[in-house]
């Protein structure tokens, strides 16, 4: 692995840890919220859930599975497959971290989550090393689509 593809793995893994924290925050309570926000919340948690065990191995403080990383790529998959469906109608709350940019470039929005299938889809995770090699994949689209469509807290 070069030294640029080893920086880029790192940063990536490190964007990967903090999904988790930051959307657990704004994402545990879904009650009483509309039905749209609750179901573009609960796409998120799955997608937060799915990446936990990915992360944890690519960092090394969880043992490689191939099964429980192909599971939670299915998973990632699944979400990501579903994620421009949830965002379609314009419902807004004070607890969704959705911008308004969302609706207002909407086919950039769409764009950006088809990147994240397709990274998804492509990634092999039969062995520890290509799992590290996908994260860069994943967490760069992770990445454009929350620089661009999520409210800063």
């Amino acid at each position: 692995m070069t030294l640029f593809k080893a920086k880029n793995m790192m940063i990536a893994v490190g964007l990967i840890a903090a999904i988790p924290v930051t959307q657990s925050m704004a994402h545990e309570d879904t009650a009483g919220l509309p039905a749209d926000v609750a179901a573009r919340m609960a796409v998120m948690i799955q997608i937060k859930e799915a990446m936990a065990p990915l992360g944890g191995m690519a960092k090394g403080a969880v043992d490689f599975d191939a099964a429980v990383a192909q599971a939670a790529v299915a998973s990632l998959l699944d979400a990501s497959e579903r994620t421009a469906a949830v965002f379609e109608a314009n419902v807004s709350d004070p607890k969704s971290e959705a911008l308004p940019a969302i609706w207002e470039n909407w086919d950039d929005f769409v764009s950006k989550s088809d990147d994240l299938t397709f990274a998804a889809e492509g990634w092999d995770v039969s062995s520890l090393d290509s799992l590290r090699a996908g994260m860069g994949n994943i967490g760069a689209a992770c990445s454009a689509c929350h620089k661009a469509y999520r409210m800063k807290k």
